[in-house]
């Protein structure tokens, strides 16, 4: 396992469940994922180090948790050694790695999305503000570790945005509630996982400025029931069929941002991984063991695989923050909590957090845990999250109140 984060660690803990695995290693992990796979030093985005890594262990399979080492070409070098790479080439992942490309994609294919206008100036950039008009939607064309995205009615913020980047995709609004899908791709069969919603605004009513996402929450009882099939068809096939005819064929997870507008299902953004923190609810109502799915993909296997199991009921993550994030989060608070396992059922993931010098656990991030909670409902889910997210006391902690509430409230009407 590649990355040292939330998603990564929910990673690690489904395929720890998962009996078919004998040895499972994290390089560089954090000290939630050290407990359930041996950790090693590793320059993530380094193609080199990472294959260098894989070949030491004798690793029958790598997953790729993060974007930037998809882009780096990470996964390309450790095919190019006959090592399984659960993940996109690096000119495949550069559906993520460039708003503009992705936009290219899409227009290929025929995808539903937004209007938008690729701006490599302030002048091209005042002129698509005027074209589409408020709220503002200005994407930094590059990656941005989930931050590079502003959606304002102030056009002074969306020009600062503007020139602060270097390119920037700029769009018309979408209207409607936003869903994430990831599916499961092997270059030409692609398998829909659990639908699921995000919550990127840092404050509770959808208020402050966005971030990489405050909490989530899955199944969605309010969707309609055919959304991940329809998604299947017109946006996921539709892109991988792109990719391949361009000779980069689409192997590992490919996530769909959707906006389910007055108009039909659109897609807001293309991403090469798992997002964070939906990996963290979807794959704690997975059913299937999942190194048997990733290997599928990574080898091309997917048509074979068996059909996708799911358990029942719902799962809440709640993204435990830094002080300041995310403009300027501190790092270096001590953490602690008590204990919560037997009472509540749910459970905390590491996300941004290290080792002090004296061994305490310390912040090391902008989010830093994730409290997921499950049970028969979404009301007993988050109630169990936000339980276990009570019971960590780190010094100008804090976290969203509202995660999930309103689906909540709707189910139990």
């Amino acid at each position: 396992m590649i990355g040292s984060g939330g998603r990564e660690h929910a990673i690690v803990r489904a395929l720890r469940r998962d009996p078919a695995v004998t040895d499972l290693h994290a390089a560089p992990g954090n000290p939630g994922i050290a407990e359930l796979a041996q950790a090693h030093e590793v320059k993530a985005a380094d193609p080199a180090d990472v294959t260098r890594l894989a070949k030491t262990l004798g690793a029958h399979l790598v997953v790729i948790g993060p974007e930037a080492p998809l882009v780096a070409g990470v996964a390309d070098a450790l095919r190019a050694a006959d090592i399984a790479a659960f993940g996109p080439d690096a000119a495949a992942a550069m559906i993520e790695g460039s708003k503009s490309f992705a936009k290219e994609i899409m227009a290929e294919a025929g995808i539903p999305t937004a209007r938008s206008r690729t701006a490599g100036s302030q002048q091209e950039a005042d002129d698509a503000l005027r074209e589409f008009g408020p709220p503002y939607v200005v994407k930094d064309d590059a990656l941005a570790a989930g931050k590079g995205v502003v959606v304002t009615g102030d056009l002074g913020e969306a020009r600062r945005h503007a020139a602060a980047c270097r390119r920037v995709v700029i769009e018309e609004y979408l209207d409607g509630p936003e869903v994430s899908l990831f599916a499961l791709a092997d270059g030409s069969t692609a398998v829909p996982l659990l639908p699921a919603q995000d919550f990127k605004r840092a404050r509770d009513g959808d208020q402050g400025p966005n971030t990489g996402g405050m909490g989530a929450y899955a199944p969605l009882p309010w969707a309609p029931p055919d959304l991940a099939a329809d998604v299947l068809d017109r946006v996921v096939q539709p892109a991988i069929a792109a990719l391949g005819r361009r000779g980069t064929p689409y192997r590992g997870l490919l996530y769909a941002g959707l906006a389910l507008t007055s108009t039909g299902v659109k897609v807001v953004e293309f991403n090469a991984r798992f997002g964070d923190p939906e990996t963290q609810v979807v794959l704690d109502r997975l059913g299937t063991p999942l190194a048997g799915l990733l290997h599928a993909a990574a080898a091309g296997d997917l048509a074979a695989a068996p059909a996708l199991s799911w358990l029942p009921g719902a799962a809440v993550t709640v993204v435990l923050a830094a002080e300041g994030y995310p403009e300027a989060p501190v790092k270096g608070d001590k953490i602690k909590f008590t204990d919560y396992a037997e009472r509540t059922g749910a459970y905390l993931l590491h996300a941004g957090t290290a080792r002090g010098a004296d061994g305490t656990l310390v912040s090391a991030g902008g989010r830093v845990l994730n409290a997921v909670g499950s049970g028969p409902d979404l009301a007993r889910a988050r109630a169990a999250a936000y339980e276990v997210a009570e019971r960590v006391r780190m010094r100008g902690g804090w976290y969203r109140h509202d995660i999930a509430a309103r689906a909540a409230v709707t189910v139990r009407e």
